[in-house]
Protein backbone atom coordinates (compact mmCIF):
# COMPACT_ATOMS: atom_id res chain seq x y z
CA UNK A 1 0.00 0.00 0.00
CA UNK A 2 2.72 2.19 0.93
CA UNK A 3 4.07 2.00 -3.02
CA UNK A 4 0.96 2.50 -4.28
CA UNK A 5 0.56 5.73 -2.42
CA UNK A 6 3.99 6.56 -3.10
CA UNK A 7 3.24 6.35 -6.92
CA UNK A 8 0.07 8.50 -6.70
CA UNK A 9 2.40 11.12 -5.07
CA UNK A 10 4.67 11.18 -7.77
CA UNK A 11 2.40 11.24 -10.22
CA UNK A 12 0.47 14.03 -8.68
CA UNK A 13 4.13 15.61 -8.33
CA UNK A 14 4.69 15.02 -11.91
CA UNK A 15 1.10 16.36 -12.60
CA UNK A 16 1.33 19.99 -10.88
CA UNK A 17 4.65 20.15 -12.25
CA UNK A 18 3.18 19.91 -15.66
CA UNK A 19 0.84 22.50 -14.76
CA UNK A 20 3.34 24.67 -13.13
CA UNK A 21 5.64 24.66 -16.30
CA UNK A 22 2.87 25.32 -18.55
CA UNK A 23 1.66 28.09 -16.67
CA UNK A 24 4.69 29.84 -17.01
CA UNK A 25 4.72 29.31 -20.64
CA UNK A 26 1.44 30.87 -20.94
CA UNK A 27 2.54 33.93 -19.02
CA UNK A 28 5.84 34.17 -21.09
CA UNK A 29 3.18 33.91 -23.92
CA UNK A 30 1.10 36.50 -22.58
CA UNK A 31 3.88 38.76 -21.79
CA UNK A 32 5.80 38.52 -25.33
CA UNK A 33 2.11 39.28 -26.87
CA UNK A 34 1.75 42.29 -24.84
CA UNK A 35 4.97 43.09 -26.05
CA UNK A 36 4.09 42.96 -29.65
CA UNK A 37 0.64 44.72 -29.25
CA UNK A 38 2.68 47.94 -27.73
CA UNK A 39 5.53 47.96 -30.66
CA UNK A 40 2.71 47.82 -33.50
CA UNK A 41 1.23 50.68 -31.25
CA UNK A 42 4.03 52.54 -31.62
CA UNK A 43 4.76 51.66 -35.04
CA UNK A 44 0.96 52.71 -36.00
CA UNK A 45 1.90 56.05 -33.95
CA UNK A 46 4.79 57.15 -35.66
CA UNK A 47 2.89 56.54 -38.80
CA UNK A 48 0.05 58.47 -37.73
CA UNK A 49 2.79 60.87 -37.14
CA UNK A 50 4.30 60.93 -40.14
CA UNK A 51 1.16 61.17 -42.27
CA UNK A 52 0.11 64.39 -40.31
CA UNK A 53 3.39 65.93 -41.24
CA UNK A 54 3.22 64.68 -44.96
CA UNK A 55 -0.48 66.43 -45.29
CA UNK A 56 1.38 69.43 -43.51
CA UNK A 57 3.57 69.86 -46.26
CA UNK A 58 1.33 69.20 -48.97
CA UNK A 59 -1.17 71.76 -47.46
CA UNK A 60 2.17 73.91 -47.37
CA UNK A 61 3.08 73.13 -50.85
CA UNK A 62 -0.55 73.87 -52.41
CA UNK A 63 -0.57 77.23 -50.28
CA UNK A 64 3.04 77.96 -51.97
CA UNK A 65 2.04 77.39 -55.63
CA UNK A 66 -0.32 80.17 -56.43
CA UNK A 67 2.53 82.84 -55.21
CA UNK A 68 5.69 80.61 -56.95
CA UNK A 69 3.17 80.72 -59.92
CA UNK A 70 2.70 84.21 -59.61
CA UNK A 71 6.13 84.76 -58.87
CA UNK A 72 7.14 82.93 -62.67
CA UNK A 73 4.32 84.70 -64.57
CA UNK A 74 6.15 87.86 -63.25
CA UNK A 75 9.58 86.80 -64.37
CA UNK A 76 8.01 85.40 -67.88
CA UNK A 77 6.83 89.25 -68.55
CA UNK A 78 9.34 91.03 -67.61
CA UNK A 79 11.36 88.39 -70.19
CA UNK A 80 8.89 89.28 -72.50
CA UNK A 81 9.19 92.80 -72.45
CA UNK A 82 13.18 93.05 -72.67
CA UNK A 83 13.02 90.85 -75.27
CA UNK A 84 10.44 94.17 -76.84
CA UNK A 85 12.44 96.65 -75.78
CA UNK A 86 15.70 94.91 -77.76
CA UNK A 87 13.73 94.41 -80.94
Amino acid sequence: MTNSNGNGSDRLDRIEAIVESLARSAQAITNDHEERIQTLEDVVSRLTRIEEGQNAMLGSIDENQPTVLRRLMAIENKVDSLIERNQ
